[in-house]
């Protein structure tokens, strides 16, 4: 396993010590100090423990469509209010590209 897969708090071990990760590429070692632990570095579940389990998927709620456009084409008003004449035809251009990709 490696310490992006792991979430905070999760216990293990890394060159025969053992390890709390704290941050996201930090751990504290139990015989005291904080380490960088690298990206690459393969770490072991601590003997007699379960391994950490892994962490939660994201479970945003899917984006409102309705409220995204709404909210678009707010932003889009105020912006063609701030161009000048090439910017609100470059503007008009980019809303409708969006608007289609999001369909």
């Amino acid at each position: 396993m490696k310490i992006d897969q792991l979430p905070n708090g999760a216990r293990f071990q890394w060159k025969g010590r053992n390890y709390t990760k704290v941050g996201p590429m930090t751990a504290a070692a139990e015989s005291g100090g904080v380490d960088f632990i690298p990206k690459h570095a393969t770490l072991q579940p601590i003997p007699g423990e379960a391994p950490p389990a892994a962490p939660a998927e994201d479970t945003a709620p899917p984006l409102n469509a309705a409220k995204v456009r709404t909210a678009f084409e707010a932003y889009h008003r105020t912006a063609l209010r701030l161009a000048d004449d090439a910017g609100r035809l470059t503007l008009e251009s980019a809303r409708v590209r969006f608007l289609s990709e999001i369909g």
